[in-house]
């Protein structure tokens, strides 16, 4: 995976970039209802897992804006060409672990990486963080028991520039079902137009499945 440079004097964003990076809070979060319909009743149905059908959608979204996949160095930006997701899978020991995957554009070569991985953690030990060594990660976690309205993250501070994903229980709507999920970013590289623009293509995708 590369990074590429942004240049902050064509920057359309550079103003925010430097009013927000002074703020000692700089993190929001948004929470909106995701439809699972065609997920649960088209998808699973033939074959797809739920929960890896999310983690899928998740990274179209994150890819589809470029925004975030912006991370800061200091008083400059970068954006990586591609980032991974880091998930945390309950061990078979107990406790869980951080599994790490790619996202691809095809689903069955994500969903074959995706399952292997989750597989690798469940049956492994140890936690296995990012401590900070590395930036090019999306962080998601699954709250399957709670239908949640708003949900915020442990932070380290205000460099932390890593998006954060949440997503709840399904819930079914008489005959359609939904579920909440929370994008959580730091202000100085993503607005509202960026969260809305992660939104629809994780939308978009799900009804693709």
């Amino acid at each position: 995976m590369a990074e590429i440079p942004i240049d902050l004097a064509t920057w359309t964003r550079a103003a925010q970039f430097n009013l927000f990076r002074t703020y000692d809070r700089p993190h929001y979060a948004v929470t909106s209802r995701i439809d699972v319909t065609h997920l649960l009743t088209i998808a699973k149905p033939r074959g797809v897992s739920a929960y890896r059908g999310c983690l899928y959608a998740i990274g179209h979204g994150l890819h589809a804006v470029p925004e975030l996949c912006m991370r800061f160095r200091d008083s400059d930006v970068v954006q990586h060409d591609a980032t991974q997701m880091s998930m945390t899978v309950p061990q078979d020991a107990g406790g869980f672990g951080y599994g790490y995957v790619d996202h691809y554009a095809d689903f069955p070569t994500f969903d074959a990486a995706c399952a292997a991985e989750i597989a690798k953690v469940a049956a492994g030990k140890g936690l296995a963080p990012n401590q900070g060594e590395r930036d090019d990660l999306a962080y998601v976690s699954c709250m399957p028991w709670l239908d949640y309205t708003s949900i915020n993250n442990a932070l380290p501070g205000p460099d932390d520039c890593i998006p954060r994903v949440s997503w709840g229980k399904f819930v079914d709507q008489g005959g359609k079902w939904d579920m909440a999920m929370t994008l959580e970013v730091h202000h100085a590289l993503v607005d509202g137009e960026q969260v809305g623009s992660y939104f629809a293509a994780v939308q978009e995708a799900l009804n693709d499945l």
